[in-house]
């Protein structure tokens, strides 16, 4: 594997890592306040957080002399990511007030299946042994996640649609990531969503800066992390990387969410659910083999 593939799917297993943990603090945060005001002071902590690196780069650049990517790109692509980082980040939220979070998780990792079939309608080649995983990583989830029986409510319509504006997102920052500066991408899309979200949390949900002192901790946690750090990671671990690559790797977050809150929360997992860890990582472990590395494992 080349060094630069081998930094990316390193730098999305942390933004994985790190959002499977946000679970946990999701989960808290909600105690304190809406769906609108917990994504909107997490958008706006993580746009806040990287404003000073922003600036930073600039200027060094500038000493530096290094051109820049048109504004105009940066702008475009920062409010499309925002746009769709927000509705999703909303309908999910939305979906797991009237879903089980068992469903919810399986159902939002479909973004592992939905992403190589939007890629063929972007003619992108996507290799066989991408779909193999995709399917192993499915299974995975499903044994994972599922612990009732598969039926459709108004929660799994919600995180369904969830999962289709994720797989948009990566094919947009997939899109944007090369024409861009990745902070200033991700610093611009958390604004948007941050905006959106403030927004909406005024007209609906009327929040109290009680809430947010209350919710401090796990809305830190959200903001910096998840958001700030997280997001970032993905822009930059996707610039090189193809995008249903990628989209395995994320879907990591999953299985790091049922490891936190086994850890952190004291719930075990069962044999299944274990069995379905092995199948996840099985199958990113499958997509990052070289295709010489295949042909030899199968003569």
């Amino acid at each position: 594997m080349k060094k630069t593939a081998l930094r990316s799917s390193f730098l999305l297993f942390l933004a994985a890592f790190i959002w499977g943990v946000a679970f946990v603090a999701q989960s808290v945060g909600m105690d304190y306040m809406g769906p609108f005001s917990f994504n909107g002071a997490r958008f706006l902590m993580g746009s806040i957080v990287l404003l000073p690196l922003v600036l930073y780069r600039r200027k060094k650049d500038k000493e530096k002399q290094v051109k820049r990517a048109d504004l105009k790109t940066t702008l475009t692509g920062g409010v499309c990511c925002g746009l769709a980082l927000c509705s999703a980040a909303l309908l999910q939220q939305f979906g797991i007030m009237y879903t089980t979070v068992g469903k919810a998780g399986f159902i939002t990792t479909l973004y592992i299946i939905i992403v190589p079939i939007m890629g063929i309608f972007l003619k992108k080649k996507v290799p066989g042994k991408v779909w193999l995983a995709a399917v192993i990583a499915a299974v995975g989830m499903y044994l994972l996640c599922m612990n009732e029986s598969f039926r459709l409510s108004r929660g799994d319509t919600y995180v369904c649609i969830c999962a289709i504006l994720f797989s948009v997102h990566i094919l947009v920052i997939d899109y944007f990531s090369p024409k861009a500066d990745g902070v200033e991408l991700s610093c611009l899309q958390f604004l948007t969503a941050g905006v959106i979200c403030s927004v909406g949390a005024l007209i609906l949900e009327k929040p109290q800066l009680s809430d947010f002192i209350d919710g401090i901790v796990p809305l830190a946690y959200a903001g910096i992390m998840s958001s700030g750090v997280a997001y970032t990671l993905q822009v930059v671990g996707q610039k090189d990387l193809d995008p249903t690559v990628a989209s395995l790797i994320l879907s990591l977050e999953s299985v790091v969410s049922m490891l936190a809150g086994w850890v952190i929360l004291g719930q075990a997992l069962s044999p299944r659910e274990l069995f379905g860890c092995i199948l996840v990582f099985g199958a990113v472990i499958l997509v990052q083999l070289p295709d010489k590395g295949l042909r030899a494992v199968r003569e």
